[in-house]
């Protein structure tokens, strides 16, 4: 399982405000079933690779479909393939240490 950080920064939208766009988006992931945790800079979301790229190519989309003339997306993936991490493991870990 892998974990996937997303950023979408819709732009070109008259406004400088996001929120209805990152609702949008927490309504794809939530029809599709995903394991996500809504940051203040992004978005976390729990899966296999090949889901977590289509389930970003899906939210990438969905800026446009509410009119937005251009989307910048930022995507970070950690792949760890010897043990399954979930969201919130690793911060628990490094907060169990501290």
């Amino acid at each position: 399982m892998a974990l996937m950080e997303i950023t979408i920064v819709p732009i070109g939208t008259g406004s400088t405000s996001v929120g209805d766009y990152v609702a949008e988006a927490l309504r794809v992931l939530k029809e599709r079933g995903v394991d996500f945790h809504l940051e203040d800079m992004g978005t976390i979301v729990s899966g296999e690779v090949d889901e977590l790229l289509e389930v970003a190519r899906r939210l990438h989309e969905t800026p446009f479909g509410k009119g937005a003339k251009r989307v910048y997306t930022v995507i970070r993936i950690d792949d760890r393939r010897d043990k399954a991490v979930g969201l919130g493991e690793k911060a628990r870990s490094v907060l169990e240490r501290s």
